[in-house]
């Protein structure tokens, strides 16, 4: 493989420089070359169409996603991208999608919500925090945290 992008690069280079191969004797070929500029394009990839989101625009954009979560798969889909951003889900997301992963019937992925909040905020205590602010919706459906299942010894 290296050597096929030796003689690919060289070959291009050949093509680029047809005086390089025929230097007079006595000439620099390394100055010939160092005197060449070879350009090379870059391309820029556009991730979306629209511009910078607010996080209140996040929220919304998630919270309507996951009402419309029909089955699993889209409430892991919409998890995913969900988690995917730099900054953590506001709790009113996170109902949202305990609420739709209630209805898809899929105890494993609310319990996986909240493994995520908690590999996702920057101290524990912003954790304990969301804990505190979503009791409510975990003791209404019934969600064990991980820790409480599996406690460590």
């Amino acid at each position: 493989m290296a050597s096929f992008i030796r003689s690919s690069a060289s070959a291009a280079l050949r093509r680029q420089l047809p005086a390089a191969r025929q230097l007079p004797i006595g000439a620099n070929k390394s100055a010939v070359l160092a005197s060449t500029r070879v350009v090379r394009s870059t391309a820029v990839r556009c991730y979306s169409a629209h511009g910078e989101e607010s996080f209140d625009e996040y929220n919304a954009r998630f919270e309507k996603e996951f009402d419309g979560a029909y089955d699993s798969f889209e409430v892991q889909r919409i998890l995913t991208n969900c988690f995917s951003y730099d900054h953590v889900p506001s709790p009113t997301v996170i109902v949202k999608a305990l609420e739709a992963a209630r209805r898809a019937d899929d105890y494993a992925t609310a319990v996986r919500v909240f493994e995520a909040i908690k590999l996702k905020v920057p101290a524990k205590h912003h954790y304990e925090a969301y804990l505190e602010e979503l009791s409510e919706i975990r003791q209404s459906l019934g969600i064990t945290l991980k820790e409480e299942l599996f406690p460590e010894k």
